[in-house]
């Protein structure tokens, strides 16, 4: 497969689960600024630095409101990171490779993004955005389930999956960082009701809360929350299930080019760490930290498979 081909396959599906994502980082910040009784606008700033976008934003605007930021987010085009641009950028990757795509697939690309720039054509309002981010998810989802449903199962479908898992994992940890900078009224309030509340709208973020509810009853604990989204490996939007894929694709990569890189063994030693690192460990050595180390890693896994498979 040439190197071009690859590239656009990863970046067609990092760019759309990208998209997805940002969604739902809005969306997380909507359900945790309705847990504040004051209703101050300042808390989007945790929206901001969890997408690592807020040097970008300050260069736009001088303070931080609801409005500036939730467009910021979703439409504006010097944000490379909106949900417009991801949409684009996936969509132009998708038309660059659009012969190695299923009609199905790129038919359901081409409408997602037509239905995306005209939802998105204008500022949100309030009453609007939970319905504009379900449009979004519900559309991208689509298109995954057209991929997953008439793609072969080649080297295609290895890179679109190892792109899909790379940006997934990234943005479910940054989605479990902003419960980290979102600050409670005081130290008294950890464990609260309040407390509770916003971890609930965590899980609700990633569409988790009836599964949750599956394996933890009604137990809505910090610990149990922080558990399922990265060790629970049957959990399709935690950090183990998404490095159990990245092996699995890596792996069937490995056997069709006959080559190993060191992306196999960054994939493999953090997928062995997920495996055997307990909830109390990462809690003791401190979520926000275990979060950073992550991303870091994960960034470092991209890299690896971008140049083990020549994109350019």
């Amino acid at each position: 497969m040439l190197g071009r081909t690859a590239n656009g396959l990863y970046w067609m599906s990092r760019y759309l689960e990208r998209a997805e994502n940002t969604a739902r980082l809005v969306d997380a910040g909507l359900r945790l600024s309705l847990t504040r009784s004051s209703g101050a606008d300042d808390e989007w700033e945790s929206i901001l630095h969890s997408a690592d976008v807020k040097e970008a934003y300050f260069k736009k605007h001088d303070k931080v409101t609801a409005a500036d930021v939730i467009d910021f987010m979703l439409r504006d085009r010097d944000n490379t990171s909106s949900v417009i641009n991801s949409m684009e950028f996936g969509r132009n990757n998708g038309r660059m490779v659009r012969t190695a795509l299923t009609r199905d697939t790129w038919e359901a690309l081409n409408e997602c993004w037509l239905e995306t720039r005209q939802l998105l054509s204008k500022r949100i309002s309030p009453a609007v955005l939970p319905d504009v981010i379900e449009t979004i998810k519900r559309r991208i989802s689509l298109i995954g389930g057209m991929f997953f449903g008439t793609m072969l199962r080649d080297e295609n479908y290895n890179f679109a999956q190892l792109g899909t898992f790379i940006e997934r994992a990234d943005n479910t940890s940054r989605i479990l960082d902003v419960k980290y900078y979102v600050l409670l009224p005081s130290i008294t309030s950890v464990g609260s009701s309040l407390d509770s509340v916003q971890w609930e709208s965590i899980l609700r973020s990633v569409s988790a809360q009836r599964s949750y509810s599956w394996v933890y009853q009604e137990d809505y604990s910090p610990a149990n929350i922080a558990d399922f989204l990265i060790l629970n490996v049957q959990m399709p939007r935690s950090l183990a299930y998404c490095y159990e894929k990245l092996c699995s694709n890596l792996n069937y990569l490995a056997l069709s080019v006959g080559d190993r890189h060191p992306a196999h063994s960054t994939a493999e030693a953090m997928r062995n760490q997920l495996r055997t690192k307990s909830i109390a460990e990462i809690m003791d050595q401190g979520l926000h930290e275990f979060l950073d180390d992550f991303i870091t890693q994960n960034n470092q896994l991209g890299m690896e498979i971008s140049s083990a498979y020549r994109f350019y």
